[in-house]
């Protein structure tokens, strides 16, 4: 999925590849046993964020009046830093101890998780829903036509 993310040509098909990707990684979160992690890939991720995507592609094709196409001017180079990349990576985890897991806390993690929101970090929650919210004001500043 990643690959074709990268490597296809059509950007209509590299945002169906992101999905498949997506879709992958909730279902490692369904493999490591965390469903609520899994439902909330699958919903805000691999729903919204691809659907918002598609929007925009097709809404920019509309605006420009013709398709979009991706193009791979700088293959060399994005193969030389992820081939360093893929390198670090395999040199942290050679370096790395892996201890067993610590085991999970009896009771439901869902509740647990929005207690923790709700008490513990309720001021960074509220803080990054400014931060955002300020990005998208930003976003529609940025974007609106002077009419």
């Amino acid at each position: 999925g990643s690959l074709g993310v990268v490597l296809a040509p059509n950007l209509f098909h590299a945002v169906l590849c992101l999905a498949v990707a997506l879709v992958a990684t909730g279902g490692l979160f369904l493999l490591l046993d965390a469903p609520f992690l899994f439902g909330a890939q699958l919903l805000l991720y691999a729903g919204g964020v691809v659907t918002i995507v598609v929007f925009a592609i097709m809404l920019t094709e509309r605006l420009v009046g013709q398709r979009l196409r991706q193009t791979v001017r700088y293959a060399f180079n994005a193969a030389v830093a992820s081939a360093a990349v893929f390198v670090g990576v395999l040199m942290f985890v050679g370096q790395a101890s892996f201890r067993a897991p610590r085991p999970a806390p009896p009771g439901d993690s869902v509740r647990l998780l929005g207690d923790a929101l709700l008490t513990r970090f309720a001021l960074p929650f509220e803080l990054l829903a400014v931060l955002l919210v300020a990005a998208l004001l930003g976003a529609l500043y940025l974007a609106r036509t002077d009419d």
